[in-house]
């Protein structure tokens, strides 16, 4: 795959922009969000979190979920044939933060809490037993997603830089 200079700058851009928001997503989620939410009755958090996995499910949150990703994707494969161009590094470097800090987490953790949620009746025992655990698995692991979206974005921003200076 040969991409321009300009190309792989646009693609850049996007994947930076992209990491930048989902940082922000997954911030607010960690800051607040699952805070709130075991703050309230386990039946009401629960219910409210399923919710939240629902409309999350969306072709605005698919485009920049999935989009960042292929950028990301296409900006690791081809840095492999670019090595020695400014900035690349941080670029692969990037890039694989993004694909295994938001992607791999969401598709190796998220997911599958997200869908055991959805198998518990919100007012059983068994729910009041899983919820506590829910939260703290999938806060933890969403910690991991806004770090690496944070430290992505940065590395895709010094990368651009470099080449730019580069050029």
């Amino acid at each position: 795959m040969h991409l321009s200079p300009q190309q792989i700058l646009i693609i850049a851009l996007i994947a930076a922009v992209g990491c930048g928001l989902m940082a922000g997503l997954f911030f607010a989620f960690s800051n607040f969000v699952m805070k709130a939410l075991l703050h309230q009755p386990t039946e009401s958090g629960v219910r409210t979190m399923q919710s939240i996995s629902a409309f999350i499910q969306n072709p605005i949150f698919f485009v920049l979920f999935f989009g960042t990703n292929l950028a990301a994707a296409i900006l690791a494969i081809t840095a492999v044939f670019r090595l020695s161009e400014p900035g690349v590094e941080l670029q692969l470097a990037g890039a694989a933060l993004c694909l295994v800090g938001t992607f791999g987490v969401t598709v190796l953790v998220h997911i599958p809490l997200n869908n055991q949620l959805t198998q518990i009746h919100p007012a059983s025992e068994e729910m009041t037993r899983f919820w506590a655990f829910y939260v703290a698995k999938w806060s933890k692991w969403n910690h991991v997603r806004t770090i690496t979206a944070m430290a992505a974005t940065a590395l895709l921003v010094m990368a651009i830089d470099q080449a730019r200076a580069g050029a």
